[in-house]
C-alpha cells in the first residue's frame, strides 16, 4: 500500500504525504493539501535518481506562497477575463486575483484545500486517489461539484493523473496540474538549455494581460514554433510582442489532435541528465510556461533557491478564457454529466 505520513494540520484537518512508486525506482510524493505533487524522483542516463519538480519542504510554505507548485488547479485553471462569465443567461462574478482577471480558481482554489483520501479505492503502492466537494457558490462558481484526482506511477515510468468531476448544476470546469519541472533536478539552475517540442501548429494569441484575444495564430516563422526540439532559451529574449507580453513563454498551444483520445502534446529533453519527459493528454490545449515570475526570495526543497527560468510547466487544459470566447471549445460541464481528463508525464533517458 502507499506510504502515508503526516504533513501538518490546517483548520483542524490533517494533511498527509503519500508516497507512491514503481519497481524501477521512480517515486512520487503527493499531498492531499492542494492535491499537490510534492516530489517526483526519476532516473537519469547516469543511473542517478533526482527530484525533477519544484516545491517546498514544509506545509506552511505551501500555504504561504502562491506559485502553485505541483498543485491541482480548479475549478478553472488559467485565466478568466474580467473575472466574470455567463451560463444559461445568469452572470457569475469570481475573484479578481490577477489585476482585473481571475486565475487558477480564485483566492482559495483547489490548491489551498485539504482533499480526502478516497475510501474504498484500490489500495496499491503505486497510486493514490483524492476527492473534494466544491460547494455551490464556492469562489463564485455555480453547482456542487464532486471532484476526484488519481495519481499513479506506472511500470512504464509514467506519472498518470486522472481527473473526474460531476456537478448538480451547469458549471465551468477546467482542471490541471501545475508542476514546475526541471529535468536536471530541482534547484539545479535554469532550463534554458532544455529542449522542448510542442505538437502544435497554432497557439492562442494573448493581450498584454495574458488573456487570449480569440485570435488563433500559426507558430510558423515565429519564436512560438516548437514543432521540432528547440532550446527553450533560443528565442526567449525575443522582441516578439507575445514574448514581451508574457515576460517569456506563458501561452496556450493548440495540440494537433485527431479526436478526443490521449494525444502526445509535448516533449522535453535535458542533454545534461539525459532525461526525456513526454506529455500526453485528452484536452485540446497545453500551457507552456517558463517560470517567468520566480524571484529566488524564498527557499525551496533542501534550501534551494528558485529563480526566473529555473523550471517550465506543461499545463494541459481547455483554452484560457474559453468560457468567454465563442470560437474556443467550451469548458461548460452540464449538470449530471461526467468531466473526464487524463494527463501522462512519461519519463525515459536518451
Amino acid at each position: 500500500m502507499s506510504i502515508k505520513r503526516n504533513f501538518g494540520i490546517i483548520d483542524g484537518k490533517e494533511a498527509y504525504l503519500f508516497t507512491i512508486k514503481n519497481s524501477k525506482g521512480m517515486v512520487a510524493q503527493v499531498s492531499n493539501y492542494g492535491g499537490t505533487l510534492v516530489s517526483l524522483k526519476v532516473q537519469g542516463s547516469n543511473g542517478k535518481f533526482d527530484d525533477v519538480v519544484l516545491g517546498y519542504d514544509t506545509l506552511e510554505d505551501y500555504r504561504k506562497y502562491n506559485y502553485f507548485f505541483g498543485a491541482t488547479i480548479g475549478r478553472v485553471a488559467n485565466r478568466i477575463g474580467t473575472a466574470s462569465f455567463e451560463i444559461n443567461g445568469t452572470n457569475y462574478n469570481v475573484a479578481k486575483n490577477e489585476g482585473e482577471n481571475h486565475i487558477h480558481g480564485g483566492v482559495v482554489g483547489f490548491d489551498k484545500k485539504v482533499w480526502e483520501e478516497k475510501i474504498g479505492s484500490k489500495d496499491t503502492n503505486n497510486s493514490v486517489e483524492l476527492t473534494y466537494l466544491s460547494v455551490d457558490g464556492e469562489e463564485g462558481y455555480p453547482g456542487n461539484l464532486n471532484v476526484s484526482v488519481k495519481f499513479t506511477v506506472s511500470e512504464d515510468n509514467e506519472l498518470k493523473i486522472e481527473y473526474n468531476a460531476i456537478s448538480d448544476k451547469d458549471t465551468v470546469v477546467n482542471l490541471t496540474n501545475h508542476s514546475y519541472f526541471n529535468l536536471s533536478g530541482q534547484g539545479s539552475g535554469d532550463i534554458l538549455k532544455h529542449k522542448v517540442m510542442i505538437n502544435a501548429d497554432k497557439f492562442t494569441k494573448n493581450n498584454k494581460n495574458s488573456i487570449p484575444t480569440g485570435e488563433i495564430a500559426d507558430v510558423k516563422d515565429t519564436p512560438m514554433d516548437f514543432r521540432k526540439l528547440t532550446y527553450v532559451g533560443e528565442n526567449i529574449s525575443s522582441s516578439y510582442e507575445q514574448i514581451v507580453f508574457g515576460n517569456g513563454y506563458d501561452h496556450n498551444y493548440i495540440i494537433n489532435t485527431t479526436g478526443k483520445k490521449l494525444e502526445k502534446a509535448a516533449e522535453a529533453y535535458d542533454e545534461k541528465s539525459g532525461r526525456v519527459m513526454e506529455v500526453y493528454t485528452t484536452k485540446p490545449g497545453v500551457q507552456f510556461y517558463t517560470a517567468n515570475f520566480l524571484t529566488g526570495q524564498e527557499l525551496g526543497k533542501g534550501g534551494a533557491t528558485y529563480n526566473k527560468r529555473d523550471a517550465f510547466c506543461f499545463e494541459t487544459q481547455y483554452f484560457p478564457n474559453a468560457i468567454n470566447t465563442k470560437n474556443f471549445e467550451s469548458p461548460i460541464l452540464k449538470a449530471k454529466q461526467n468531466y473526464e481528463h487524463k494527463t501522462i508525464y512519461k519519463f525515459s533517458v536518451r
